[in-house]
């Protein structure tokens, strides 16, 4: 069986060696590779046309994957984006395993109960939604307003670069792909300056790199993780979707260690 991850870039992706010693840990006849794609509106047709079984999406077409499925299930219609597609006799079907995988890598930060998130595009939208479902405080912060109106309708709290305002946060969180290939900040270097110092814990989305967001935390002596708990979660869930099985610990350590590689 063929699966894929399609995203732009994708060349950085680690998640064909997490999901490949999965497969090879269960016995599991699959084949997982990268796909970059420009063109986020074609991802279905391209999808079918490789005839892959199953895919995972990454920045920036989460959105785009969420419009052109045939069919979208559980938490993704809220989120109107996803990261999964499943073929299911003709039809491709949709998951977000983003926002489960989020919720289990910020576990070991305790109990949160206010975060501040950094970004508006599909990450944050999964995010918002998970946090929400647990009755937590959430407060996006963006560069421009045209963005925000989904998450005010979410009932969070929202602001520009302009209008913010900090306040005390449990929580941190850079959504957007500041630091992933620059040494960009997600936002003006003293709203994050001010605001980490106003977080108990900071939680980057990126994986394998100290970000500039990360070092700024690091640099205020705040407890930090990275993104890899995140994919490694948003990838064990994909994977039973892929496989149709349970991922035992065995399983779960295997693509953990995939992870690792190079």
């Amino acid at each position: 069986m063929n699966f894929t991850i399609f995203g732009n870039p994708v060349e950085h992706s680690k998640s064909p060696q997490m999901q490949n010693a999965g497969f090879e840990q269960l016995n599991f006849d699959g084949k997982y590779t990268k796909t970059h794609l420009e063109d986020g509106g074609i991802i279905k047709d391209v999808f079918l046309k490789n005839n892959l079984n199953g895919a995972n999406i990454t920045v920036p077409h989460k959105e785009d994957a969420f419009k052109n499925a045939d069919e979208v299930r559980g938490m993704a219609q809220k989120i109107g984006a996803v990261n999964t597609y499943i073929l299911e006799d003709t039809q491709v079907v949709a998951y977000n395993t983003d926002a489960p995988g989020f919720m289990k890598a910020i576990e070991s930060f305790g109990n949160i109960n206010s975060v501040l998130l950094l970004g508006a595009g599909g990450t944050a939208k999964a995010i918002a939604v998970a946090l929400k479902e647990k009755n937590i405080e959430v407060t996006v912060l963006n560069r421009s307003q045209s963005r925000l109106e989904y998450f005010k309708e979410l009932g969070c709290i929202a602001y520009t670069w302009d209008t913010f305002k900090v306040s005390q946060y449990d929580l941190i969180v850079n959504s957007t792909s500041a630091g992933l290939k620059d040494e960009d900040l997600p936002a003006p270097k003293n709203i994050i300056e001010q605001s980490i110092q106003n977080s108990k814990y900071a939680f980057d989305c990126i994986y394998g790199k100290k970000t500039p967001f990360l070092q700024l935390a690091s640099q205020n002596n705040i407890q930090y993780k990275d993104g890899e708990d995140m994919l490694l979660y948003q990838g064990v869930i994909a994977f039973e979707y892929f496989t149709k099985q349970s991922a035992s610990k065995e399983t779960i350590e295997a693509m953990r260690k995939g992870l690792k590689k190079g």
